[in-house]
């Protein structure tokens, strides 16, 4: 159950870098969070309002936190597991918009930033644009950023013409400590599309508009997934795929597309359609969760040899023991086999 807590004025809540397994509701009292303008390098200071919730990017996605938190009031909060939080939030509607909201913002935010930061040099593409912002990280010693970018840019441009640099770079993050971020909700999937931090850093580059038409007709689609609209979520994710104007949100709309397609029932064409996925993009970062839906369908289709070696294939992979697909797939597999 989630659990009460008070902070007196002054109180660090928790620190940059600290470790992230919970999520904070502020019930009364102000919260200031605290981090660095990517931009600028200047100290950037939110002011959490009562109703409103903090923490929950690095505590879904598993990483360090990327700010400070500090109550400048006396304060009461709720503290939520990241299990908890995921079963209040897909209960309430009202929560997951709010949230998909907050991020949002933060989002254009970064995008603003990161924007700026290319555009005083000069006109990049979107490939560049990402390894830049990789670049930018691994020069300020933030591993953690710096091995999240490489690892995207490799996914989305195993070939580009940084490729190996940003394999060398790559290795110097996870030599220097970077840990992976983990996207932890996916099948239940209704609180986070795919992985909402890594947005943040991969908006970069590429004609303006273009790019908010595109991220606004994902958002939309997921915003219809969690209304279980998932047949028009499947042909604006299609719409996205099909146009292939920005790399980025055509490959986390490739996710996308096999997720509606088990949603709506379609087991068969979800085998076929992240079969093809995985090919194109052997370095997805939802690999173990589309490797997951497959395993279900194979399931729903009575298939369960299939499925457990696909629920095998996932426990195998290289990703943190406690993170939300591996709990899935033990408790899949122990359903089947007992293991």
């Amino acid at each position: 159950m989630p659990k009460p807590f008070q902070f007196s004025a002054g109180s660090v809540i928790y620190f940059q870098g600290d470790a992230a397994s919970t999520i904070y509701i502020l019930q009364s009292g102000k919260v200031n969070l605290t981090y660095q303008d990517i931009e600028t390098g200047e100290d950037v200071h939110d002011l959490v309002q009562p109703g409103e919730f903090f923490g929950v990017k690095s505590a879904l996605g598993r990483y360090p936190r990327e700010e400070n938190a500090i109550a400048i009031q006396n304060t009461a909060v709720m503290v939520f597991s990241v299990p908890e939080f995921e079963a209040v939030a897909q209960a309430n509607t009202r929560i997951i918009m709010k949230m998909l909201k907050v991020f949002s913002n933060q989002l254009r935010r970064i995008h603003r930033q990161v924007s700026n930061i290319v555009e005083k040099t000069e006109e990049v593409s979107p490939e560049t644009g990402l390894f830049n912002v990789g670049e930018y990280y691994l020069k300020n010693k933030r591993f953690f950023q710096a091995r999240y970018v490489f690892s995207r840019y490799l996914t989305y441009y195993p070939s580009g013409r940084n490729a190996a640099q940003a394999a060398k770079n790559l290795e110097i993050a996870e030599s220097s400590g970077g840990a992976m971020p983990q996207a932890v909700s996916r099948a239940s999937e209704a609180v986070t599309p795919s992985s909402l931090p890594d947005s943040a850093l991969l908006s970069s580059g590429g004609p303006a508009a273009n790019l908010g038409e595109t991220a606004k007709t994902y958002y939309d689609a997921v915003s219809m997934i969690s209304q279980e609209k998932y047949q028009q979520a499947y042909l604006s994710f299609k719409k996205i795929v099909d146009a292939d104007e920005d790399q980025e949100y055509a490959a986390k709309s490739s996710y996308e597309l096999g997720r509606c397609l088990y949603l709506l029932g379609k087991f068969d064409d979800c085998i076929k359609y992240f079969t093809g996925m995985i090919t194109k993009y052997p370095r997805h970062p939802d690999l173990g969760s589309s490797l997951f839906f497959m395993g279900q369908s194979y399931e729903k289709l009575g298939r369960k040899d299939q499925a457990v070696t696909f629920y095998k294939k996932i426990l195998t992979m290289n990703s943190d023991e406690d993170t939300a697909i591996h709990v899935k797939a033990k408790r899949a597999l122990k359903a089947l086999v007992g293991e």
